[in-house]
């Protein structure tokens, strides 16, 4: 296993975690409105996590709203299933973001409540992403603490 850094937040129980993802893929497709305009479009996405979160072929939903070509905004769930910090389970990361003409996606996420199994089993917390057009992965950052 890769080692990652993990901070906790004293007397908190508060993790602070990074790590990195890919996309493994991407299938897009129309909902409604015209191409190059203002439009809807649904997107199933793998991912695979590695760093704090290990997980491979995530699955993950995303809504999306495009104002251009190239501007748009997205909300989405992902179940992953794998590690955080070496407990094993499962849990589902409630995702909102936009991103622009420049290629920049910025996202923030939340865990759904009540979402944890297994040793993740009261997991909440919050993180985010920036991701870049043509970057082959895209950091992240996470604060959690698991109850119970």
């Amino acid at each position: 296993m890769t080692e990652h850094p993990t901070s906790t937040v004293a007397g908190t129980g508060t993790s602070t975690v990074t790590g990195t993802f890919t996309f493994a893929g991407w299938d897009e497709r129309p909902v409604a409105g015209a191409e190059g305009g203002t439009r809807i479009a649904h997107a199933a996405v793998t991912n695979d996590y590695t760093g704090a979160v290990e997980a491979k072929g995530t699955s993950c939903e995303y809504t999306i709203a495009y104002t251009s070509d190239t501007v748009g905004a997205f909300v989405g769930y992902e179940l992953i299933d794998g590690t955080l910090d070496g407990r094993a389970g499962s849990f589902v990361l409630e995702q909102r973001g936009a991103f622009g003409a420049d290629g920049v996606i910025a996202c923030s996420f939340t865990v759904l409540p009540g979402s944890g199994t297994g040793e993740l089993a009261g997991l909440t917390g919050a993180g985010s992403f920036t991701a870049r057009g043509g970057q082959p992965t895209t950091p992240y950052s996470f604060d959690y603490a698991v109850e119970g």
